[in-house]
């Protein structure tokens, strides 16, 4: 990437289609997921305002994105910093992939997020960030040229799935793991086709695929075929060619259809 013009990073969160996309009343999302989950018998007001608000989320990402058809949404921890291999193969990886055709949605935070925005936005790509607030470690990278910022954690997992075309996922916590399983979930359960979830770093994931077939195969609890939806890669090109092959895959079904 040395050949490269350097990217120079716009503020946290700017979107030159509109400026970032907030949701009502600031950042008050942690709390009011908090009062949803914490709270089941609700008055029937606060469940009517709820129910808005998770409308106007959705709509505006869905007015935000829906001009994305070849997305790439990219998962790992965000307490991976520059310098690390990781983050530098994440960089490279998005640079891969915008060379290919492809724009690249993170949760738009730090470490391995920014890697994959910063990647992104220096091969002069479309770089997503889809934010929200947590209790910790979260805040916008100041390489995403398209945010927005979500209170609800479904909301937002929504927009990862439908304006992708695979699932990238670098080493992290319990958030990219959330994240890989669930799209193993709706690949398992047909509500996505030929979507690949892409494991970065075959000697990091290893023990987690073992698991997977000597625990949860090897005792029947998925089929012989399900451990097969989770593809290794350890190079930018590798993920490339899942990718692209995926997408041909799912071009060839959409005609069909």
């Amino acid at each position: 990437m040395s050949d490269r013009n350097p990217f120079k990073p716009r503020g946290a969160g700017s979107n030159p289609v509109g400026g970032t996309l907030v949701g009502p009343n600031g950042s008050t999302g942690a709390k009011r997921d908090e009062l949803l989950l914490r709270t089941p018998c609700d008055v029937e007001e606060q469940d009517d305002l709820r129910l808005g608000r998770i409308h106007d989320e959705i709509e505006r990402g869905f007015d935000a994105l829906r001009d994305i058809d070849d997305g790439v949404s990219v998962f790992g921890s965000a307490r991976i910093g520059e310098g690390h291999r990781w983050y530098e193969l994440c960089r490279e990886i998005s640079t891969c992939l915008v060379d290919h055709g492809f724009s690249i949605i993170t949760g738009g935070g730090p470490g391995l997020m920014e890697a994959a925005n910063r990647g992104a936005a220096e091969a002069d790509g479309l770089s997503v960030g889809l934010n929200i607030e947590l209790p910790h470690e979260q805040r916008a990278n100041s390489y995403v040229n398209r945010g927005l910022q979500f209170h609800y954690f479904f909301a937002r997992k929504l927009m990862f799935v439908r304006y992708a075309r695979a699932f990238v996922i670098m080493p992290g916590g319990f958030g990219t793991l959330d994240e890989m399983f669930e799209c193993l979930t709706l690949v398992q359960t047909n509500r996505i086709k030929h979507f690949p979830a892409i494991l970065v770093g075959s000697k990091h994931w290893r023990p987690l695929l073992d698991w997977i077939d000597h625990s949860l195969e090897d005792d029947g609890m998925i089929g012989p075929a399900d451990k097969e939806l989770l593809l290794l890669a350890d190079t930018p090109d590798e993920v490339c060619n899942h990718v692209r092959t995926a997408t041909e895959r799912q071009k060839q079904l959409r005609d069909v259809s």
